[in-house]
């Protein structure tokens, strides 16, 4: 039985959006794979680890990675659980016109010149709501399309990303700190926890996460709870249940953390997302 599943959600002469979900199975690394044509990848359940040569990056719901055409990478699952992530290919000249100049590498083909970036909560609703419109068939190719560029526009401006910057060592830090989060997204990590998981003081863990990410440990955790909660929602019966599975203390507290985060109810998302 294969490792992926993938589902095609979109398929026009601009735009390809592919559902790719892996059992995560494979620990270590894998053998080397290529993509023909670059893609933007959204993690949006889930965590692994992409490595491209020495250079390694966590893939989860708070980032966008650039898997380049031709270029030749392995992935690794250091936590059980497996993943998914939503795929978008957009045809090379169009993307050269929406991706900043600064992002792109100056060779052929199209090739982004950093790994990935952060993405913001708007753009995590984009993924979602892409996603769920498209597998329930209440999206025709158009708004398909419209939904995709609007999404990798959002991911790609500068207003609304943040490249992971500082020391290598730095960022080796900061993933492994990410890893140990989402192992377990319910649990009430303390700070002292994740810094004893990750080998430093709590201080210097502190502030290498803000340096590297742009925002605080806790925030980062709040952000990845709401992120499995956007993938759950729209088979979930129980939001009360899904808040505590994730969580968070109370029924309120989850649906005032999810409206301050994407501008919606759990309740006002489901209905837009499954109802347009």
């Amino acid at each position: 039985m294969s490792d992926f599943k993938i589902d095609c959600l979109l398929a026009t002469p601009l735009v390809e959006v592919r559902d790719v979900v892996c059992a995560g199975s494979c620990r270590h690394r894998s053998a080397i794979e290529r993509t023909d044509r670059t893609h933007l990848v959204f993690p949006y359940r889930g965590t692994y680890v992409r490595h491209v040569g020495a250079e390694e990056a966590v893939a989860d719901a708070s980032q966008v990675l650039f898997f380049n055409a031709g270029e030749g990478y392995q992935i690794s699952h250091p936590n059980p659980g497996g993943d998914a992530s939503l795929s978008v290919a957009v045809d090379e000249a169009l993307l050269r016109e929406l991706a900043p100049a600064a992002l792109l590498a100056s060779d052929e083909p199209l090739r982004f010149g950093q790994p990935r970036l952060r993405i913001d909560p708007r753009a995590q609703v984009l993924v979602a709501l892409l996603r769920h419109s498209l597998q329930e068939g209440v999206a025709e190719p158009l708004e398909g399309e419209s939904l995709a560029l609007t999404l990798v526009h959002r991911a790609l401006a500068p207003r609304t990303t943040h490249a992971a910057g500082s020391s290598q060592g730095r960022q080796r830090l900061v993933d492994r700190a990410k890893l140990v989060l989402a192992r377990d997204l319910a649990r009430r990590w303390t700070l002292a926890d994740v810094a004893a998981e990750v080998g430093v003081s709590a201080v210097y863990l502190t502030q290498a996460f803000r340096q590297v990410e742009g925002v605080p440990l806790y925030r980062y955790q709040l952000r990845l709870r709401l992120a499995r909660a956007l993938d759950l929602l729209r088979d979930c019966g129980d939001l009360a249940a899904l808040g505590t599975d994730l969580g968070f203390s109370s029924h309120s507290h989850f649906s005032a953390a999810f409206q301050k985060m994407y501008g919606r109810t759990p309740t006002e998302f489901r209905q837009v997302a499954l109802h347009r």
